[in-house]
């Protein structure tokens, strides 16, 4: 006897996708959320951090300075507008 509902197409290409998609909206809005600007500036900040430890420079205090730097431009254009 074969379900009738959500589930009926969990086994075929379709439901695999619908899947896919929502696992991948759910990321995107966890990553990204609200502002796009905090999360490349995040991915910047850890890839220029792994650049720099890779060649010999100890940059731990890049990520908390970054943070810092993206927290105050993020409410500096909140309360402009």
């Amino acid at each position: 006897m074969k379900r009738r509902g959500a589930d009926t197409d969990a086994g075929t290409g379709a439901g695999l996708m619908r899947r896919l998609r929502g696992f991948g909206a759910f990321w995107y809005d966890f990553v990204v959320g609200d502002d796009w600007r905090i999360a490349l500036g995040v991915v910047l900040a850890l890839g220029t951090t792994a650049a720099l430890v890779a060649g010999g420079v100890d940059a731990w205090w890049l990520p908390p300075a970054a943070v810092v730097v993206l927290l105050a431009l993020s409410l500096h254009r909140a309360v402009r507008r």
